[in-house]
């Protein structure tokens, strides 16, 4: 059986990105799943200084460990005015430190969304033009938007036969 890691690039804890990207992944056939939250590597602010003065930190370890140890990832990015989550970023440029190949060529689902309209494209966007340099393999990408009108959180389910429909088919180019 492949194991999936899924997570929401975001630390809030009702994120939508993270229920999507839980939610999507559900949808690969036979795969065992494993849904991380970034509040568990929780870092404080990257810069040069802060390296020399501690080294490589134990949380950033553990999210590469993670990623090594999946056959595939699903990641669901936040858009906080146009870009990364600032939480997000600071575990991404911790990690790409110690592996620049973050994402350890690993297959993986590129997903975004956000209340609004746009669905998060613009982080999306982001995601996608850097993924190649930090080992990721992009089977997929979709971007949702109007989430809360899409998705009923309550029920864990997408409730947009279309958008349901366009996640099917990019969760299972995954493998």
């Amino acid at each position: 059986m492949k194991k999936v890691i899924a997570f929401g690039a975001s630390t809030s804890s009702k994120s939508i990105n993270k229920a999507l990207a839980a939610y999507a992944a559900s949808l690969i056939e036979s795969a065992e799943i494993e849904v991380l939250d970034l509040n568990d590597f929780e870092l404080p602010m990257f810069s040069a200084d802060k390296e020399i003065e501690i080294g490589q930190p134990e949380p950033a370890k553990r999210f590469l460990r993670k990623i090594q140890q999946a056959d595939g990832l699903v990641i669901s990015f936040a858009a906080h005015n146009g870009s990364y989550a600032a939480a997000y970023k600071n575990l991404f440029d911790w990690c790409s430190r110690i592996e620049k190949a973050v994402y350890q060529g690993k297959p993986a689902v590129f997903l975004a969304t956000s209340p609004g309209k746009g669905g998060a494209q613009s982080v999306l966007d982001l995601a996608l033009q850097s993924a190649p340099f930090f080992g990721a393999e992009v089977k997929g990408s979709l971007s949702v938007p109007d989430f809360y009108d899409n998705f009923d959180l309550d029920a864990g389910v997408m409730k947009s036969q279309d958008i349901l429909q366009k996640l099917l088919a990019e969760a299972k180019r995954i493998f």
